[in-house]
């Protein structure tokens, strides 16, 4: 194995746990529950939301999903040209 590869694996392993945290972290959401029952109501965090922690959380879920998809191709295409 040459150098790049281990050190894309382990970035890789590291995207892993951070995914799994990140989304373990996240509060769960009632879905469609609220809007079959009438229960949509417009709160002050429903209007801020891209201001609140659980949004914030939800971006740097995203992100780390983006860059655990590009490690997983870099790792693929290492393995090709380092064979």
């Amino acid at each position: 194995m040459n150098t790049i590869q281990i050190v894309a694996g382990v970035l890789l392993i590291i995207a892993c746990v951070v995914i799994i945290l990140m989304v373990m972290m996240q509060e769960a959401t009632s879905g469609m529950s609220g809007a079959i029952s009438g229960g949509a109501t417009q709160s002050y965090l429903g209007r801020s939301g891209g201001r609140t922690p659980e949004a914030l959380l939800s971006k740097w879920t995203k992100i780390a999903a983006v860059a655990f998809f590009v490690l997983t191709i870099l790792v693929g295409v290492l393995e090709i040209f380092f064979k």
